[in-house]
């Protein structure tokens, strides 16, 4: 019951509400509250072939931040009250100044509108993507937003909350391939 009312009040853009708890930090310094289970070590990679697939496994865009080493950040993004959620040629020109605030490389955009208003589609990214699915209807919207490497995830959400201008946006950070 916390958390419905949590979602309910008005919170600021600054704030990132995640696990029920209000803290006005970045994704990024928030502290990730699970176990971790190593399920081999770095050094155990699986065999190598190629030599030209060992150059590109050496690339293999893992970050190191803040002393963890990892694929990238998942962020989960809610939101609610917002504009444009069921406008798909809207969606489509955020997706891009989304990719291009975050740093990343865009592969291709495929968004889909359904008869009732909603939109579902994904931007593909060498990165790894960004999707959306939206109920007008319902003044939300589920964002996803997934990059490793040099790429910087919480810009995209910058430029997602300047577009669609919810009333409320929460952001939910997970590590992903903590090594």
């Amino acid at each position: 019951m916390a958390k419905r009312l949590m979602r309910a009040r008005e919170v600021p853009p600054e704030v990132i509400v995640t696990g029920g708890e209000c803290q006005p930090h970045s994704a990024a310094e928030l502290p990730t509250r699970r176990k971790v289970v190593r399920l081999r070590q770095p050094q155990e990679a699986a065999p190598q072939g190629e030599p030209h697939r060992q150059q590109e496994q050496a690339k293999d865009h893992f970050v190191t931040r803040e002393g963890l080493t990892y694929a990238g950040q998942h962020l989960i993004v809610d939101m609610w009250d917002g504009h444009g959620f069921d406008d798909k040629q809207f969606i489509e020109a955020t997706f891009r100044r989304a990719v291009e605030a975050s740093k990343a490389t865009l592969l291709h955009i495929h968004l889909h509108e359904f008869s009732g208003g909603g939109v579902s589609g994904v931007a593909v990214l060498a990165e790894s993507h960004i999707s959306i699915h939206t109920w007008p209807e319902r003044g939300y919207a589920a964002v996803d937003i997934f990059m490793c490497g040099g790429a910087e995830p919480l810009k995209a959400v910058e430029v997602l909350r300047k577009a669609f201008q919810p009333r409320l946006a929460t952001v939910a950070e997970h590590k992903r391939g903590i090594v």
